[in-house]
């Protein structure tokens, strides 16, 4: 892998390896002003954790596992897969999901997410979600952390605070971030985040760079700061948590408890009735 692309082969995967491809997804996209709609195609990115024997743990939009089988489009889907039986396979309304690499892929190309670079191959990188400072566990480590989250859930999804790159570097390093109201571990995130900041804070400087090159280059080279600030590897408000006890820390347990305790309760108010 270089500076430029992050894309390998087949044969170059190994196990716990944090993949990923883009894939182009459409929609609608309506424009109220002129009573318009036009179908928009647009990359979005999704990373998942390579098992072997052609298998990846992923994490998606629970949005797409409610849809029924017959209107469902999804490529997921274990009755579009010949392959893998198994394919397909995730818990009641969970968003993790067990795929083979085909469907998974569903002829995009594959990447393979770095961890442990340097700050300098960090800023380089001028595209988001594509490395990390943070360096990875073991392989053993990082395939049981993506099988109990098949079994056990990895909470609800949300593309800024818990995304399928939110899911893989979980599982790649484990860490966790203690404001919840926060940024999210996702790269993709905080480029989303950081392009739009960037072109704010870099706006005054016009007036001191007429040069339409140097802004240029002051406003990527904020983006770049501004995706470095947030990334796991450097940030001061994560801690490592582990696998069995991450329901607590994100607060799933809790929720689980006040659902038992309203059922509890709506049960007692019945009987004494």
């Amino acid at each position: 892998m270089g500076l430029l692309t992050n894309r390998v082969e087949r044969n170059e995967i190994k196990l716990g390896d944090h993949i990923y491809t883009y894939r182009a997804v459409f929609t609608y996209s309506h424009h109220e002003r002129i009573l318009s709609s036009k179908i928009v195609q647009h990359k979005t990115l999704s990373g998942g954790i390579y098992l072997g024997g052609s298998k990846v743990v992923h994490f998606r939009p629970e949005r797409n596992l409610n849809l029924s089988t017959e209107a469902s489009s999804d490529v997921y889907d274990s009755m579009t897969c010949p392959t893998f039986p198994d394919c397909g396979f995730r818990q009641p309304n969970s968003g993790v999901v067990l795929s083979c690499l085909d469907c998974f892929l569903k002829n995009g190309s594959l990447y393979c997410f770095e961890y442990g670079v340097s700050p300098s191959v960090f800023l380089a990188k001028v595209r988001g979600g594509t490395c990390t400072t943070a360096a990875s566990d073991s392989p053993e480590t990082v395939v049981h952390r993506a099988m109990y989250l098949l079994q056990n859930g990895f909470g609800n999804y949300d593309v800024f605070q818990n995304n399928c790159e939110d899911f893989t570097m979980y599982c790649k390093t484990g860490l966790l971030i203690v404001d919840k109201q926060g940024v999210g571990r996702s790269g993709q995130a905080s480029s989303i985040i950081g392009a739009p900041l960037a072109a704010i804070l870099s706006s005054p400087l016009k007036l001191l760079m007429p040069s339409p090159v140097g802004v240029a280059t002051m406003t990527a080279g904020m983006y770049c700061m501004s995706r470095y600030a947030t990334d796991i590897g450097v940030r001061t408000d994560v801690i490592k948590v582990a696998v069995e006890d991450l329901a607590v820390n994100l607060g799933w347990a809790d929720d689980n408890e006040e659902e038992v305790t309203e059922v509890e309760e709506s049960s007692m108010t019945q009987i004494t009735r």
